[in-house]
């Protein structure tokens, strides 16, 4: 194979190895993994019904939260419909709640103009904006190809996406699109430029510690 014969001009890079000095907390992180405890809250419970319907039309049986919270566990567990209707039967049962699951018809019907419950802050509270930035490979012709037929490599490069991100409300407040060239804190008072809420936290790697970025 190509990359057999071209393994000794690739660069190495040594593996990082950590040592791990606190075993019990380690082995515990890992037992978790495997935790599936669900468990629902009172305050859902009481609200899993619909809300009496004030116009005409049919009366719904189970509120916008509760297939939400159906196709959200089955995003998260990878289920198919009916397995979420039995998941979540299950964990009725084991819960001894007495709200019935959904049918897996009604959450093929409901989720299709399902909106989402967001989470909303206050005009005049202050804003934490969590900003980091990732490298987006830019991809020409087949690299296999060219290592097979000794073609000529494409020419790469790469652009760096910046985004801001809201932790209170899970929103991606602004994005930025840059070049190679541009470096972190050159690229921040454009990602900012569509703000008007006031900072009062501003978390960040050490690409963004500048003076630019202070003032």
């Amino acid at each position: 194979m190509p990359h057999k014969f071209n393994d000794a001009r690739r660069g190495k890079f040594p593996k990082a190895r950590y040592r791990v000095t606190n075993w019990s907390t380690y082995n515990e992180s890992l037992r978790q993994r495997g935790d599936v405890t669900i468990w629902i809250s009172d305050e859902v419970a009481q609200i899993w019904s619909s809300p009496r319907r004030r116009t005409r039309g049919g009366q719904a049986r189970y509120s916008d939260l509760a297939i939400e919270i159906c196709l959200t566990l089955r995003v998260v567990f990878r289920l198919a419909l009916r397995q979420t209707q039995g998941f979540m039967r299950s964990i009725a049962k084991l819960m001894g709640m007495e709200f019935v699951a959904p049918d897996f018809s009604i959450l093929s019907r409901r989720g299709k103009g399902l909106k989402l419950a967001q989470n909303r802050r206050a005009a005049s509270k202050p804003t934490t904006l969590i900003v980091d930035s990732t490298g987006l490979k830019v991809h020409g012709g087949d690299g296999w190809h060219e290592e097979k037929h000794c073609t000529k490599k494409a020419r790469k490069t790469w652009r760096k996406l910046h985004i801001a991100f809201d932790p209170e409300t899970s929103d991606i407040a602004a994005t930025e699109l840059a070049t190679e060239h541009v470096g972190d804190e050159t690229a921040l008072p454009a990602l900012l430029t569509d703000m008007d809420a006031d900072l009062s936290r501003f978390p960040a790697d050490g690409a963004y510690d500048g003076q630019g970025v202070a003032d």
